[in-house]
């Protein structure tokens, strides 16, 4: 459109990119501003104002163009020219094209660009159609381009979401390849075996060892919601597999290293079936470590722990809650109770002498699961070899079936097989190498049983929370007049119990069975 003299001499401008990243990398709206201005001096228009969005054109509502409309709006008596730097920036679908059309005539806007001529007439109007149905087709044909590119990948095992999960990083590969990212990898990987082996009791648990952690994202409140630790222990991604149901595409190994093996998933996927539930208050606190670990000695119910506040400062305190219990609501201070429960646990130590039938019973252990790991993985070998040979009949039947409803549920036969599959081979490799050596094993092993106290006391919270876990086999019992009761240990401890006690003897020749009578000659 050529200006006539009276037509108003003041512009605005507006850019568009479809996303933030965009944004931040430049070019884009700064490209498109840099025409527009050229364009403004070129016909002697006055640019006063400028406005941006950074999201898809396929919809008319955003907030720059909203703020640019009600900016018009307030100066309708003044006309302004409106500049786009192309028609895809207006919109990039025909629908939001004709409606933004008509609201910029509306709140008086004139609409020119240093690509295409608006005009009034039949001829302009066609035109500027054809133009805006060609943007919209353009973007459709891009985004099905981008979903064909991105499934291909999905197909061939590689990750394709812009931002890559925790605990990896993108590197240039073929495309973008994932790679373990540290320290992140390791607290992920310690949060879903830690998990997945017990540790961890519940996911509330796993919550708290995440928060745990500094160099762990949080929420505006400096804290980690039960379901992003929900969500982090249901990726199928961190046991390096892929899959993207809404596209089609089954599970299938990534190309990506796991952080950890599709056993330890499966173990996971179990627990969260068996009703694992995420504690919703946090009962478990550094305040209280002994808290849910102690029973009332009185009527058997869990011990709850709370702050009581006194006239100067608050004071910590154990207490049982039950109303039919004689000791209701009637407190224990954390320091006494805390410190009979460390002098119980600095009695567990085993003598030297100990350590010495312990690793000859450790090695006798090991050698004999040695040989017996060696007889396993023959045997789940040959079950390999069977599963490969039903996979393969099974294909060759989907191939001949015409069915669908057939065709469906033999590849959701055949995407479980590929999980078996998967899960022998996994157990195949690991019966043919130790994850550690024996004595890296064993070392790791002694150090709990010489001092779980130490532990105790040089440990985190969670650590201390492990303790409890392993020493005893079951909750403590504290009584607020008899004191803490004598606890049952764990199995470990009950082997070795006799040696602290004194129980020491020669064995027989014939070993530890009644002597049998001599038969006369």
């Amino acid at each position: 459109m050529t200006m006539s003299e009276g037509q108003p001499k003041v512009a605005i401008i507006y850019a568009r990119v479809s996303s933030r990243k965009q944004v931040k990398e430049g070019g884009g709206i700064e490209s498109q501003a840099v025409r527009c201005r050229a364009y403004a001096t070129s016909r002697g228009y006055e640019v006063v104002a400028m406005f941006t969005d950074d999201m898809t054109g396929s919809k008319a509502r955003r907030p720059g163009m909203d703020a640019m409309l009600s900016f018009l709006k307030q100066h309708k008596t003044n006309p302004h020219i409106v500049l786009i730097d192309d028609i895809s920036r207006l919109a990039r679908g025909l629908k939001a094209h004709i409606e933004l059309r008509d609201e910029l005539a509306q709140a008086g806007g004139i609409l020119e660009s240093p690509s295409v001529v608006f005009g009034d007439d039949s001829d302009s109007q066609f035109l500027e159609n054809v133009l805006a149905s060609s943007a919209q087709h353009f973007a459709q044909k891009n985004r099905e381009q981008t979903i064909n590119r991105m499934k291909a990948r999905l197909t061939n095992g590689y990750y394709v979401n812009a931002r890559p999960p925790l605990g990896y990083k993108y590197i240039k590969g073929h495309g973008k390849e994932l790679v373990r990212d540290e320290p992140m990898a390791s607290i992920v990987q310690e949060a879903l075996e830690g998990f997945a082996s017990g540790r961890f009791a519940t996911q509330g648990e796993v919550r708290q060892f995440l928060e745990a952690q500094p160099e762990f994202p949080k929420n505006g409140k400096g804290g980690v919601t039960h379901e992003r630790a929900s969500i982090l222990l249901k990726q199928p991604i961190y046991a390096g597999m892929i899959e993207a149901p809404a596209w089609g595409i089954s599970m299938r190994e990534g190309k990506h290293q796991g952080l950890i093996s599709w056993e330890t998933f499966l173990q996971i996927q179990n627990r969260l079936g068996g009703g694992d539930r995420v504690q919703n208050r946090i009962d478990l606190h550094e305040d209280f470590v002994l808290r849910g670990a102690v029973d009332c000695g009185d009527c058997d119910k869990p011990l709850t722990a709370c702050w009581s506040k006194g006239k100067n400062k608050r004071y910590p305190y154990y207490l049982c809650f039950n109303k039919d219990c004689d000791s209701y609501r009637k407190s224990i201070a954390r320091d006494q109770l805390e410190g009979e429960f460390e002098g119980l646990l600095a009695q567990l130590q085993p003598t030297q002498n100990l350590f010495t039938i312990a690793s000859k019973m450790f090695r006798d252990l090991w050698e004999h699961m040695a040989v017996g790991n060696q007889e396993r993985a023959i045997r789940l070998k040959g079950d390999l070899t069977r599963l490969e040979g039903n996979m393969t009949k099974l294909v060759d039947k989907m191939l001949d079936t015409d069915n669908a409803i057939v065709s469906e549920q033999i590849e959701k036969r055949i995407t479980a097989l590929e999980s078996e599959k998967l899960l022998l081979a996994e157990k195949i490799e690991k019966l043919g190498k130790p994850v550690r050596g024996f004595d890296e094993m064993f070392e790791h092993a002694l150090t709990f049983l010489a001092n779980p106290y130490k532990i105790w006391t040089n440990g985190t919270f969670s650590d201390q929370r492990n303790v409890l876990k392993l020493a005893f086999s079951g909750r403590l019992k504290y009584s607020r007049n008899g004191g803490l009761r004598t606890p049952q240990t764990s199995i470990p401890f009950k082997v070795l119990g006799s040696f602290w006690d004194g129980e020491k003897g020669m064995v027989r020749p014939t070993g530890f069975e009644p002597v049998a009578p001599r038969l006369g000659i």
